[in-house]
């Protein structure tokens, strides 16, 4: 049940029609809410019901441990740690695991250990499993620390798990942020509903226009379905999919906002236009912030950051960047695009260049033409087509210039999405220029014209790209 889906806008219109009645009591409405999110997250398929159900379970129970025994809160702790990457790597990473196994056997000439590949490549991936189980973490690990206090209405903790605006992709809520607002019936002003209005307008209009109108020119040129080639057309592939992950994510966290603010909740910004970052650790506090702060807080912090010397610093970023790879999928080609980061993220913090370089729109040019080759390593469906490309593209290798007229219908809207982050670039350094703007409200029209654009230049339906992690 998609947000860009018929059977969504049914789901939502009944929602928000019960929502007004359910949600003047406590126990109501997080009965309501759990309700209302495990139909949706069971609408995919029913079986991830007892997954999520099961581990929530033992969370919760642990949870209530950890805080009211003593003596055993690691114990209860560390069951809580097994039963969440557990789970996490027998659906996500069994079968990258048995692959791994199976190459090495392969070089080795006997069985290390004999692995089912068969068995494990019938394991379905529940949808959205790495975004709840890092919620559910975060639970866990805020007890363990004495920060937070465990809730005793398993309702109560269903709802903050469940929520189902932002369950599948999310933006990854803390338990500390999203259960106090649980505790206590909100009235949305008229204000908030606009802002809500705006978000999910704004949100799939990045989706169902930008991000989809661009997936057959890049699904075309991955799958070897085109007859062009060159640095110049590896270079434009590059610039759309840039843009097309961005637009789809950014718009998915821009409707789960929006859905969540119009029920009453808050959910902190997930995207900072992070392709207008001044260097590449700025770029990571923009993109994906909320699993960039739960890395930051559960892993880079707590292995040492940047106050116990180079050492540990290397340590911590490593680690939390490989840990950032792997959380994205079991797949070398994540892993490799993880230590390109790491790269870069050392580069930048020894030499400081990003603050050597004037002017700062070089800075920002650089950041992103780097980010853009990075995520090529990402999108590729294997390492070495990921190699072949960059080489490609730095052997400066001569193109066909005929695939702009081929696909000029799909390139059109990765230069509408140019035009707008130049137009969001320039209002943030030049806002005096934009006052007409900001006196006239001009903000219906561009909603207007959003969903204008959504129900005519809409692209071919296209799953959310973050749904397979």
């Amino acid at each position: 049940m998609a947000f860009n889906s018929l059977e969504f806008l049914i789901f939502a219109l009944l929602a928000f029609l019960i929502w007004p009645i359910i949600r003047k009591k406590n126990n109501s409405r997080w009965i309501g809410l759990t309700t209302l999110s495990l139909v949706f997250y069971g609408w995919w398929d029913w079986r991830f019901l007892f997954l999520i159900i099961g581990s929530g379970l033992v969370d919760f129970i642990c949870g209530i441990c950890i805080h009211h025994f003593s003596s055993y809160r690691r114990f209860f702790f560390l069951i809580s740690i097994f039963i969440n990457i557990g789970s996490l790597f027998i659906f996500k990473y069994f079968l990258f695991f048995s692959q791994i196994i199976a190459d090495i056997n392969d070089t080795l000439g006997f069985n290390l250990l004999n692995i089912d590949h068969d068995f494990a490549s019938n394991i379905i991936l529940p949808v959205g499993i790495s975004f709840y189980t890092f919620q559910s973490l975060s639970y866990s690990i805020d007890i363990y620390r004495n920060r937070l206090e465990p809730t005793k209405n398993i309702f109560h903790f269903f709802s903050f798990l469940t929520c189902f605006p932002q369950l599948v992709a999310g933006p990854i809520v803390r338990a500390k942020d999203f259960l106090k607002q649980l505790e206590r019936e909100r009235k949305i002003t008229l204000i908030e509903r606009w802002n809500a209005v705006k978000m999910f307008s704004f949100g799939l209009f990045q989706k169902v226009v930008l991000a989809d109108n661009l997936s057959f020119f890049i699904d075309s040129a991955f799958e070897s379905k085109t007859p062009y080639h060159g640095a110049f057309f590896w270079f434009v592939v590059s610039l759309a999919f840039s843009f097309q992950i961005y637009c789809d994510f950014s718009g998915y966290s821009l409707m789960a906002r929006a859905i969540a603010k119009w029920l009453g909740f808050h959910f902190k910004m997930n995207f900072n236009h992070p392709y207008l970052s001044m260097g590449f650790k700025s770029f990571w506090q923009r993109w994906h912030i909320s699993l960039s702060t739960w890395f930051r807080d559960y892993v880079y912090i707590p292995i040492g950051g940047s106050k116990r010397g180079k050492f540990f610093s290397f340590l911590a970023l490593t680690t939390t960047m490989i840990a950032s790879g792997i959380w994205h999928g079991p797949n070398y080609t994540f892993i490799t695009w993880a230590f390109i980061h790491i790269l870069l993220l050392q580069f930048e913090r020894i030499t400081k260049w990003h603050r050597i370089i004037k002017p700062k729109i070089i800075v920002l040019i650089i950041t992103f033409l780097c980010i853009n080759i990075t995520w090529m390593f990402f999108r590729a469906n294997s390492i070495a087509q990921a190699f072949e490309i960059v080489e490609e593209i730095f052997s400066f290798a001569s193109s066909d210039n005929q695939f702009l007229a081929f696909y000029f219908d799909q390139l059109t809207f990765l230069f509408l999405g140019i035009i707008i982050e130049v137009f969001i670039y320039l209002k943030t350094i030049k806002p005096q220029l934009f006052m007409f703007y900001q006196r006239n409200n001009l903000d219906l029209y561009l909603v207007t014209l959003s969903i204008i654009c959504i129900l005519f230049l809409r692209g071919e339906g296209q799953q959310f790209i973050y749904f397979q992690f």
